[in-house]
């Protein structure tokens, strides 16, 4: 099982995530998407709303990394695996829209999705953690909150 029940709740629990690609020269795309869920133990599920820059890329080369943080803890995790664009003609795109389209309330409309096969994973920390190993989440998140002024 690559995605742990903690890297799941994570999952859930953050707002955005950030798809990295790039394309068959190399050049390197990030995107914010607002739409994903985890399929199964191994896998991430992502809506393409409007990204037609990251379905070019993943249909050229499939290697991507998906990061998710939570703002105010400043933890989270780095997935990297290989993905797939779903048609809207394949036998799995119906199945696989199906917790997507729950979370849009059909809101906005997506004619493919990103299918990804985790294989690896890699928690983020802030530096705080790294450099005072005493720091407790609830300080990072008054800190942050201080920071950012929430």
């Amino acid at each position: 099982m690559i995605l742990t029940p903690e890297i799941k709740t994570s999952i859930t629990k953050s707002v955005l995530c950030w798809l990295a690609t790039t394309d068959k020269a190399g050049q390197p795309n990030v995107s914010p998407k607002e739409i994903f869920t985890f399929w199964g133990d191994d896998q991430l599920i992502i809506a393409n709303i409007a990204s037609p820059q990251t379905v070019k890329n993943i249909r050229q080369q499939p290697l991507v990394a998906v990061s998710f943080i939570d703002i105010l803890v400043q933890k989270g995790y780095q997935l990297k695996g290989k993905a797939r664009i779903v048609d809207k003609e394949e036998a799995d795109f119906t199945n696989l829209a199906a917790p997507l389209e729950a979370m849009t309330g059909g809101k906005f409309p997506f004619a493919t999705l990103t299918l990804i096969s985790v294989e690896q994973v890699k928690p983020i920390l802030a530096p705080r953690y790294l450099l005072f190993p005493e720091t407790t989440e609830e300080e990072q998140i008054a800190a942050a909150r201080k920071q950012y002024g929430i």
